[in-house]
């Protein structure tokens, strides 16, 4: 036990001198180490944000699913939602799902195309009021998916008057407020230009969670979303919202769901990320795969070379330091730590750094046609800072190695003789 305990502060020394001789060789050379500092900032920042990226969409998806407030999903069939057959009987189909024990909440939705007749305030433009929006119709019963941001919500007593939500978008080109009124017609598929349009009140301004930039979207009870084109399509809705008990769980409120109508395309919340993550975002994930590697790889290769013609120039006072009593291991252990310095200076300036690079990326890639707003491209998660800690700690250790070989196997005698002759 005294043996044990005398070692551990003669290792502790060892420790510390093997760090000053690293500090000292890195201050030594300022502008190298600098170079080097900055080579592993920027490419740190970029293995950064490559992390990020690679599971940034998935996670931000799974970020709108949840704040939707509805964890399964009904469809007519395993079509992409809205682009496949509606369902049939909807209204029956809402009343037995709800009636299971499962199942907290049902809401309906039905989508409808409609055209801006006459707004409040027109915008400047000869067909402004041509602007196509989509009518989405629920019950008011339920909780909805939207976020109210001003005025109220649809209100959840039967009402014979039209009244309507919009989204931000298109309350700011219309310069709509809640009181307002808007003048719709619906866009139905097997009729003409004559269906009556519908004059809607303004009750609300809200948030829905899929809308990209310049969606413009209106919101309003099922019956009105019907009558906008006359009944048809009457009782069918593109998809129905469940939100599970939270003791059940999803899982097993989609499988009771499957047990009474298996005629239908019952997906849950994860079920659904999986499928984006293994189909639909796959791109991503594998180009920021390949970007990470290559990344990394130059970062591995400035740090080696970097550290090996730092050893180079210095090998006759490295031969001469081992003359004078200096072990190899102490030596070899100084490498070691010059480049752990070197890559952890780079790699903790290259978080700030990767940072702000990932703001401007996700601002730009944002800006592609079709895409949610607020779907973002570049997530953080602490998942991605212990990768991206361990990759750097990796890369470090690795460009050390020749280095240290180089020096551990350097002929004290030659060299000296070497650096004589010259």
């Amino acid at each position: 036990m005294n043996l044990l305990n005398s070692c551990a502060p003669v290792e502790s020394i060892q420790v510390l001198r093997s760090l000053r001789f690293a500090w000292l060789s890195i201050v030594r050379q300022p502008a190298r180490a600098c170079l080097a500092i900055l080579g592993v900032a920027a490419v740190g920042a970029l293995l950064f944000d490559m992390l990020l990226l690679s599971r940034g969409l998935v996670l931000s998806f799974r970020d709108l699913l949840d704040r939707s407030g509805f964890d399964v999903r009904v469809l007519a069939t395993d079509a992409p939602p809205f682009t496949g057959p509606r369902i049939a009987d909807a209204t029956a189909v809402t009343s037995s799902l709800a009636a299971l024990p499962e199942l907290e909440a049902v809401l309906q939705i039905r989508v409808r195309d409609a055209q801006i007749v006459e707004a409040a305030a027109e915008p400047a433009g000869p067909r402004a009021r041509l602007d196509r929006v989509d009518f989405i119709g629920a019950d008011p019963q339920v909780r909805s998916m939207w976020t109210i941001v001003q005025g109220e919500d649809l209100p959840d007593r039967p009402e014979s008057a039209p009244v309507l939500i919009v989204n931000e978008h298109l309350a700011r080109k219309y310069g709509i407020t809640p009181g307002s009124e808007l003048l719709l017609r619906g866009r139905c598929e097997s009729l003409s230009e004559a269906v009556p349009a519908v004059r809607f009140r303004i009750v609300g301004i809200a948030d829905f969670p899929f809308d990209s930039t310049t969606a413009r979207t209106v919101a309003g009870t099922l019956s009105w979303a019907e009558r906008l084109c006359a009944g048809e399509g009457q009782d069918r809705a593109e998809m129905l919202l469940v939100r599970s008990k939270p003791e059940v769980g999803a899982f097993t409120a989609a499988a009771a769901i499957r047990a009474a109508h298996p005629d239908l395309h019952v997906v849950t919340n994860d079920e659904l990320i999986e499928r984006f993550s293994r189909v639909e975002f796959s791109y991503f994930r594998q180009i920021s795969a390949v970007l990470a590697t290559v990344t990394l790889f130059f970062g591995f290769l400035l740090i080696a070379v970097l550290l090996t013609v730092s050893v180079n120039q210095r090998l006759g006072e490295i031969a001469a330091l081992r003359a004078l009593g200096l072990s190899r291991s102490r030596v070899s252990a100084g490498v070691l730590w010059e480049s752990v310095m070197l890559v952890g200076a780079g790699g903790l300036l290259a978080l700030p750094l990767g940072a702000a690079l990932s703001v401007w990326l996700d601002a730009i890639l944002r800006t592609l046609p079709g895409l949610p707003a607020d779907l973002h491209f570049f997530v953080f998660e602490p998942r991605a800072l212990y990768l991206y800690l361990l990759l750097l700690t990796v890369a470090s250790l690795g460009a050390a190695v020749y280095p240290m070989r180089i020096v551990a196997v350097l002929p004290i005698a030659a060299t000296l003789r070497r650096e004589v002759v010259s």
